[in-house]
């Protein structure tokens, strides 16, 4: 049996997608303007060692399966399609046989992108410092001119706010890093603290917009580095520094203000009580703290799903948590709850343009970081947006306030949006 014949059994004759294989066999739409491309067995190999997501993922990364066309647009016709609806165990025995079993039984190892978990288990217990580093270091410390490629001069890798549809990505970006300040009520004179500060995109903005005395913490030694520069290139040295540091070796009681942009998604779920009353610790009295994170949309579904494949390309150790539990995990830290909102429909967006600079850079890309490492993120990026739109994730903000008695110190009335700009 070729296997276009045996595409056309597991996922039926009119798949909205083309489908080709290096045996000359094709199937699926001959129209369509996406195509799954098996170049070799060992994509086959990848698929009877983990079929579903992750045996495609291996097979993609590594190069042995091909997505023709629009990257978005494949993920989107293939969640469209049910594999393998109505054919018994005996018929996939069968289709098994005709593809020949010799093929099917050479183990092959996953592509040098995924993490071992055996590496991780190596560096200690989930979320000890030791193994958050090498987790952060996986994914942050890849290529400071990747990252460039892919997000633009604002080198900011968090959720854009966009103030239309139409709106720039550098445009979104300094319009949520003006959101964020204007929910903290920054001022001149105040000190901030940023922590998982990135390449200090809101240290940056906020000594510059505002003349706030600003500190930014990372994980990562490359984000700390190239922040550092950037702060020195803008002249912002006597107000904005960067270090390199883990956020729970911060000194407690010195800021007026603290903000957490995308970080509460790496510390685990067991730590966040931990997490909220350490930044609580950090704040003078009248203090806000704004936590800005990937959320589930659910309070009560699972915070990570180990073997899946953002956990074992993307994100290592990975968790997030239901918006209503992170907002009852801060107010039981001593924060006063006074704004939360929802942006998910804005991460798509965010999504979707760091994917279009993925494509318009891809070959500067391939040479920075290798041609695997380029597969994983146009797929993610793109398996991200449907994520998104699909409400299987979210996107919240949180402001928190550390009363001084009984007093809040925010407008009866607070109007946070920024003006368009």
């Amino acid at each position: 049996m070729r296997l276009a014949e045996i595409f056309e059994r597991v996922v039926g004759a009119s798949a909205p997608v083309g489908f080709r294989a290096y045996d000359g066999s094709t199937a699926g739409d001959p129209d369509s303007d996406v195509a799954l491309v098996v170049r070799t067995p060992v994509a086959l190999n990848y698929l009877a060692q983990a079929p579903g997501a992750l045996g495609l993922t291996r097979a993609y990364v590594s190069g042995h399966l091909d997505l023709e066309g629009d990257m978005y647009t494949a993920l989107q016709r293939m969640s469209e399609i049910t594999f393998g609806e109505g054919i018994t165990p005996r018929e996939f025995a069968r289709i098994v046989r005709d593809i020949g079993w010799v093929k099917l039984v050479n183990r092959v190892p996953p592509p040098p992108q995924e993490v071992r978990r055996s590496r991780l288990f190596g560096l200690g217990a989930r979320h000890s410092k030791g193994r958050d580093a090498e987790a952060i270091h996986h994914h942050y410390d890849v290529s400071n001119a990747f990252y460039e490629l892919v997000l633009g001069p604002s080198m900011t890798y968090t959720c854009a706010v966009y103030p239309a549809a139409d709106a720039s990505l550098e445009q979104a970006q300094f319009h949520k890093y003006e959101l964020v300040a204007r929910k903290l009520g920054l001022a001149e004179g105040m000190r901030l603290l940023d922590v998982g500060c990135g390449w200090g995109g809101m240290v940056i903005h906020a000594a510059r917009e505002y003349g706030v005395k600003a500190l930014g913490v990372t994980l990562s030694k490359e984000q700390a580095e190239w922040a550092q520069k950037r702060i020195a290139q803008e002249g912002l040295g006597d107000l904005a520094e960067v270090r390199h540091m883990d956020y729970r070796d911060v000194p407690d009681g010195v800021y007026d203000r603290i903000s957490s942009i995308g970080l509460t998604e790496h510390i685990g779920m067991r730590n966040v009580p931990d997490y909220f009353a350490s930044l609580h610790a950090k704040l003078k009295p009248g203090g806000r703290l704004l936590n800005h994170c990937i959320t589930r949309p659910r309070n009560d579904l699972p915070p990570r799903v180990p073997g899946g494949v953002i956990n074992r390309y993307v994100f290592p150790d990975g968790e997030l948590e239901g918006p209503g539990w992170l907002q009852a995990k801060m107010n039981d830290a001593g924060f006063e709850i006074h704004h939360q909102e929802n942006l998910r429909d804005h991460y798509a967006l965010t999504l979707r343009d760091w994917g279009a600079n993925l494509d318009r850079n891809w070959d500067a890309a391939v040479r920075e970081v290798g041609e695997g490492t380029a597969r994983v993120w146009r797929l993610y990026m793109a398996g991200c947006v449907l994520g998104f739109e699909r409400n299987v994730v979210q996107l919240h903000q949180i402001l928190g306030v550390k009363l001084d008695g009984t007093d809040a110190g925010m407008p009866l009335r607070p109007d946070f949006e920024p003006s368009a700009r």
